[in-house]
């Protein structure tokens, strides 16, 4: 069913249209735009450049091909200098040999392929357990009013919930699998899809998002910000210095020797992603940050960046950390709005501790499946940091820290979790009433029964207003 927003339901929603609603002093403001979906990709050229890159890759395999990932002794304390130095062992011969070796692969890296890609828009990573999350992420796309088309990518069939692609082709999404593109059997690490999606993206400007991110503000603004357009690249920072070994700017070109210049630079938080493919066409795991915390994809970006001497743009503003109302207890980071360079701005809250899917907030007694392998939801564990809030009906996020980031997200994402649990293939209804219940109380919806939907013979449909 496609996504009717508050106050509609008297105006059955058409397959493409979306219907946003903003409630403004007590008033009722409507826009109609149009969602239309990714265009069909050329899965062969796309599959052909691939082919392309492993060859150069295998031909010219980094020496050794591959390293220990041992993490550090402790993940809460940032390693000394002396420990990043001896963490990670390669011989002066290996660099060297490496160093020639990333030349090489650099310029033999195919030019930007004309008429492949095209257009913008927004490339979630989901599947599996995952799933849940991204439905969560997905709604609240649509529900902060973005009208970019969309694709969901999972690594093959297996991983995609029965039913759920069809439903999101009514929101202007679509569903992609790596498997069409590449053989996944090679890929050891979840971290590996995200560069691949972005690759394969049919996209040739990308907005990429984790599946438990979550857009506060309408993420469309990112495509028209200075920051983007004078760059084609922007990161946002994560809460950590470099913590990569110091022959990696050697290794990639960025110094003649052994250096300790990333030392004090901030990592990348890849949580979201602004990337402009023809624009960085051009573009080694343990080597960047050797095993410490946020160990994955989110430095090789800055890297080949700063390796191919192009120009991206780094968030300046410092991420927030919003905790559970009441508690000292985080929930995720809260990124900044690349359109404002001087003032923090929130757009993105990257759920990396509490992740928004109803089925671990509110089952009781759910039976666990590959897509929601919930053993015990928030409500039914009672050492959970939000229990009460859940029992209760009280709200996750301070209001007061809403009002003063002129935000307030929370009856929003309660709003896309009611729809994937009330009216989707995800619909349970014993949750969906809890969730309704939870809404009601903790922040005003009301419910009612819409006649006309059913005259227009979409069946039943609950009303949502406030």
């Amino acid at each position: 069913m496609s996504r009717i927003t508050a106050k509609d339901c008297n105006r059955p929603g058409v397959a493409g249209t979306i219907v946003l609603s903003l409630v403004v002093s007590g008033s009722i403001i409507r826009a109609s735009y149009q969602v239309t979906l990714p265009k069909t990709p050329d899965t062969k050229s796309i599959s052909q450049i691939w082919i392309s890159l492993e060859a150069t890759f295998k031909a010219y395999a980094p020496v050794p091909k591959s390293l220990p990932h041992e993490p550090f002794a402790s993940q809460a304390d940032f390693p000394p200098i002396e420990a990043i130095k001896n963490h990670t062992y390669i011989s002066k011969e290996d660099g060297r040999t490496t160093r020639a070796r990333h030349v090489t692969v650099v310029n033999e890296l195919p030019e930007y392929p004309a008429d492949v890609f095209n257009g913008r828009g927004i490339v979630m990573l989901a599947g599996g357990r995952y799933n849940g999350y991204a439905a969560t992420g997905l709604g609240m796309i649509r529900e902060t009013g973005s009208s970019l088309p969309v694709e969901v990518w999972m690594k093959d069939e297996p991983e995609e919930k029965k039913g759920w692609c069809k439903e999101l082709e009514k929101e202007g999404m679509v569903c992609r699998r790596l498997s069409d593109y590449i053989d996944v059997e090679f890929l050891e690490h979840g971290y590996q899809f995200k560069i691949l999606t972005m690759l394969f993206s049919s996209f040739e400007q990308i907005l990429f998002l984790d599946a438990d991110n979550v857009p506060v503000r309408n993420p469309d603004v990112v495509f028209e910000s200075k920051s983007f357009l004078d760059t084609g690249a922007i990161l946002w920072p994560d809460y950590w210095k470099h913590s990569g070994t110091p022959i990696l700017p050697f290794v990639v070109g960025l110094a003649d020797e052994a250096s300790e210049l990333l030392r004090t630079e901030q990592t990348v938080e890849s949580g979201q992603i602004v990337w402009d493919k023809k624009r960085h066409w051009k573009y080694y795991y343990t080597l960047i940050t050797q095993g410490w915390a946020g160990w994955g994809d989110k430095d090789t970006f800055p890297t080949a960046l700063r390796s191919l001497h192009e120009e991206y743009y780094m968030i300046p503003h410092k991420l927030e950390t919003l905790f559970v109302n009441g508690t000292i207890e985080g929930i995720g980071m809260l990124q900044a709005d690349p359109s404002n360079q001087k003032e923090y701005e929130p757009l993105f809250l990257h759920s990396n501790i509490i992740k928004w899917n109803p089925r671990e907030f509110l089952c009781v007694g759910c039976a666990s499946d590959k897509h929601d392998p919930v053993k015990s939801s928030f409500l039914e564990r009672e050492e959970s940091s939000i229990n009460r809030h859940l029992k209760e009906h009280r709200r996750i996020f301070n209001i007061e820290d809403m009002q003063k980031l002129n935000i307030d997200p929370e009856p929003l994402i309660w709003k896309s979790m009611e729809h994937n649990v009330c009216k989707s293939v995800w619909a349970n209804g014993d949750l969906c009433i809890r969730t309704r219940e939870h809404m009601s109380n903790a922040f005003g919806y009301k419910f009612r029964s819409s006649r006309a939907f059913s005259l227009f013979g979409y069946g039943d449909q609950v009303c949502i207003s406030k």
